[in-house]
């Protein structure tokens, strides 16, 4: 059985082993923008570092995770203006539905949830930090003058998505980018401080009225919470570039460090051909599903499914599949007959510890389920074993 966590860095392209250098491993999931209500493909990357983290915990490590909510940014403003909301009441309940769904899906609270406005000055801090390097500038513009950072000469730009150029310019605008912002050196530039709009929030510091660019953010809350090179920075596939990229070259450039170990990514959720996203809209909720009397364990069941590197496409069936699943493992906890758990719950943590091949586990689950189901012992203390395991290592309360 691996006695570490293995994962796959999008970085390097390889599988790594996640082994802290302390009795603590420290990972960082950027968190949402909380404008609209948790879609599947939230879930799905939730989902996927919580099994890191349990799997952390079966190893007898204490775990750091901290993780971020972009409390003002763009999409947020704008939903508020288009809703009539004001955007801290529109932010304040989409975290609260966020965090209920997280709690139904038996997600473990981050150690640390940060806000974006609750660390202003500490983004302010890491921006300063930067300023000695030379790749800090404000664009020649007497109404904005926004502070960018020059990504493309920055130490090891390029080392996370391992993009060229002509890739990087393809996604970058549809990705939260600006390339076409007058006054900046190369279109790839990341912005780091936004000079104030008028009717948008700012917040006064020695940069200037303004407001944080996203990147920056996650560096000074990861700095902050984690210290350098802390062991996985975690997000869904879309945001190894630009997010993950800019992040990474701007921790380096302020600390003088690599920001992570391994840069682990999720797969895409689709609907209806296209991946999940709220500009399109084509969304399947965590919160549909749950007031329309779904078992939030049978949706977890659902995602559990699919390996967590994996882009696959939602449909109802997976849902049914998952609710018919999740009644056979309970038949046994009622049953009162079962084969020894010792063999089961070893296979559950190697396929677990293996680049968190959950699809593996369940199927490790079915197997004993079938085979104690077929025999006529009572041994009530396997079973108790077995929904201990299945609870603490895959999430899912029998």
């Amino acid at each position: 059985m691996p006695k570490s966590l293995r994962l796959y860095d999008t970085a390097s392209a390889e599988m790594v082993a996640t082994e802290p250098d302390q009795a603590t491993a420290r990972m960082y999931v950027c968190g949402i923008t909380p404008y609209d209500a948790t879609h599947l493909g939230h879930a799905n990357t939730y989902v996927a570092f919580d099994l890191a983290n349990r799997v952390w915990r079966d190893l007898g490590l204490d775990v750091n995770y901290t993780q971020n909510v972009t409390d003002v940014d763009d999409p947020l403003l704008e939903r508020a203006e288009a809703t009539g909301q004001g955007w801290e009441e529109l932010a304040e309940s989409q975290i609260e539905l966020f965090r209920s769904d997280m709690t139904d899906l038996r997600v473990i609270p981050p150690e640390n949830y940060v806000g974006a406005v609750e660390t202003i000055a500490c983004v302010v801090e890491i921006i300063e930090q930067l300023l000695p390097s030379g790749l800090v500038y404000q664009v020649e513009d007497d109404e904005h003058p926004d502070w960018y950072f020059n990504s493309v000469n920055a130490t090891g730009f390029g080392g996370v998505s391992n993009l060229d150029a002509e890739q990087m310019l393809s996604v970058f605008a549809e990705n939260g980018g600006d390339p076409e912002r007058p006054g900046k050196r190369h279109p790839l530039d990341s912005l780091l401080w936004q000079f104030a709009r008028e009717g948008e929030p700012s917040w006064s510091s020695p940069l200037g009225e303004g407001r944080p660019g996203w990147h920056i953010e996650c560096v000074a809350i990861s700095l902050k919470y984690l210290g350098t090179h802390f062991d996985v920075q975690g997000g869904g596939s879309d945001l190894a570039f630009p997010h993950h990229e800019m992040c990474a070259a701007q921790a380096i450039t302020a600390s003088r460090e690599p920001m992570a170990k391994a840069f682990v990514h999720s797969g895409m959720v689709a609907l209806d051909g296209e991946k999940m996203s709220k500009s399109k809209g084509n969304l399947e909720l965590v919160s549909r599903l749950r007031h329309a009397g779904a078992d939030p364990m049978a949706v977890r069941l659902a995602l559990l499914d699919n390996h967590y590197r994996s882009d696959w496409e939602w449909n109802a069936s997976l849902l049914s599949r998952a609710e018919k699943r999740l009644e056979l493992w309970r038949s046994v906890r009622n049953n009162g007959t079962a084969l020894p758990a010792a063999g089961l719950i070893d296979q559950m943590r190697t396929a677990l510890r293996d680049d968190l091949d959950s699809p593996s586990a369940l199927q490790s689950v079915d197997a004993w389920v079938a085979g104690s189901l077929a025999i006529d012992s009572d041994d009530t203390g396997a079973i108790a074993d077995m929904v201990t395991a299945v609870d603490a290592l895959l999430g899912i309360k029998l």
